[in-house]
């Protein structure tokens, strides 16, 4: 009996195809645990929720931290999401050899409309067994944040986070790293997100 198995990519063959041009920009691709997954086009509310998050961000950190906007991440288990927001330590100089590591990043948040089970199951499972201390999902439909902090695996082998609390659109939130810079979220649920 033959059994047919996806061919599953490492991290240096996914730059190889990028480097050779099967892969371009445009294509929208990420790799998630060796596969190459579309990504979701992203909707009018995402994109400004993303536009906000990122310059509200830039206001509070200034140069303490790097904020990346839809930009790779590179993870041990041969996978290169592109989350959102992520919030890494140094400057952006740091990365010009390699992409942020698992222990320079202080957070990654993802926007979700469309992809909320995807973020809340398969990029969360991903993300703690990365170990990312901190993973916030900005839930659009709810217009709420979830965030999630301690990465652990439990007895069956499987990853997630101890800590899951809920902040509503009228609440601040500290950033991870930096506990005195509180997050007024509604700035970053603008009331045109209201569906």
């Amino acid at each position: 009996m033959n059994v047919v198995t996806p061919k599953r990519f490492t991290i240096e063959e996914y730059h190889r195809l990028i480097e050779l041009g099967f892969l371009t920009e445009g294509d929208r691709i990420e790799l998630i645990r060796g596969e190459l997954i579309q990504m979701t086009a992203k909707g009018t509310p995402h994109t400004v929720c993303s536009s906000i998050l990122c310059r509200q961000l830039d206001r509070l950190l200034g140069d303490l931290a790097v904020i990346r906007g839809q930009d790779p991440i590179t993870l041990p288990n041969h996978s290169e999401p592109e989350p959102d927001v992520v919030i890494a330590r140094g400057k952006d100089e740091d990365y010009l050899a390699h992409h942020p590591y698992p222990e320079d990043i202080l957070l990654v948040i993802e926007i979700s409309d469309t992809t909320l089970d995807y973020d809340q199951i398969t990029k969360l499972t991903l993300y703690a067994e990365a170990g990312i201390a901190n993973y916030w999902i900005v839930n659009l439909p709810v217009r709420q944040l979830e965030r999630y902090s301690q990465p652990y695996q439990n007895i069956q082998g499987e990853f997630s986070y101890l800590s899951k609390q809920i902040f509503l659109a009228n609440q601040s939130v500290p950033i991870p790293g930096f506990e005195d810079a509180l997050l007024d979220l509604s700035r970053i649920f603008p009331e045109s997100t209201i569906r």
